[in-house]
């Protein structure tokens, strides 16, 4: 029989954390949920404090919970404030961190790569794990090449704390890696409407109630446009690529940023 990949839920209680924990336990028996924490919820049961079938008890802490039980990943939807700890505190388990918590900087990810280096554990840092949302910064790559002009406009619900988006930031950098010579600007510069220029592209930042993730990217060219367009309406849409994420994580020693190395 083969032995189910451990997983652990940091931030489990989370918006994100509910549903990582739900599609794990009904992915039984390829996974099985052995660790959770939050800060929250700690000392209760998936069960009790989740309404999930699991006697998994939720510590305080990522650190706390590893202590307790073995995995051999842990998804991390904890806070911002808190995701580098529980980064490094999944590395000195020896555990690979699968990590979605937003506002993972180029900073923070070299010090990601320099503790994975240390502790000879890899991660996969994903600022999205929906597939259509992938596919969509992929397919937004390939068409830089060949439009002059383009702006991002994302759309999240009114609760997220950074902006712009990860999936933005990250769709930014593809863009502009696959266009050397960059984009052609609008004219006129440090206009307050104009949102704000990552990589060489124009973000635009929409944060409202009703929402779940959304982006558009519009390409200009003489005479034309082209949009792509990829929504999430439910957070459902995150847990095939989360799941897919855990089972590359098994052993991983490298550090992998974007699901889009992984498809």
């Amino acid at each position: 029989m083969i032995e189910p990949i451990r997983v652990a839920v940091s931030g489990a209680g989370g918006r994100m954390g509910r549903e990582v924990v739900n599609a794990v336990l009904e992915a039984a028996p390829e996974f099985a949920l052995t660790a959770a924490a939050d800060p929250v919820y700690a000392g209760r049961t998936v069960s009790v404090a989740l309404g999930l079938e699991s006697d998994v008890r939720i510590e305080a802490d990522l650190t706390s919970a590893l202590g307790t039980a073995k995995a051999d990943a842990v998804v991390i939807f904890s806070l911002p404030g808190v995701v580098m700890s529980d980064i490094e505190a999944a590395m000195v388990a020896g555990v690979v961190p699968v990590v979605g918590t937003t506002g993972i900087t180029p900073e923070r990810l070299a010090s990601i790569r320099a503790f994975s280096a240390l502790h000879g554990v890899g991660a996969i840092i994903a600022p999205n794990f929906a597939i259509g949302a992938v596919l969509m910064m992929k397919v937004a790559a390939e068409v830089a090449q060949y439009m002059p002009s383009a702006e991002i406009i994302e759309f999240h619900h009114d609760k997220k704390l950074d902006a712009p988006s990860g999936t933005a930031a990250k769709t930014a950098e593809m863009m502009a890696a696959a266009r050397p010579q960059g984009f052609t600007q609008a004219a006129g510069e440090n206009v307050p409407a104009r949102g704000d220029e990552f990589f060489g592209v124009q973000i635009h930042s929409v944060r409202m109630p009703g929402m779940i993730a959304h982006q558009e990217v519009i390409f200009g060219g003489v005479g034309q446009t082209l949009t792509i367009r990829h929504d999430s309406y439910d957070r459902k849409s995150f847990m095939p690529g989360v799941l897919m994420a855990l089972r590359k994580a098994y052993e991983l020693k490298e550090v992998i940023y974007g699901l889009e190395n992984i498809l």
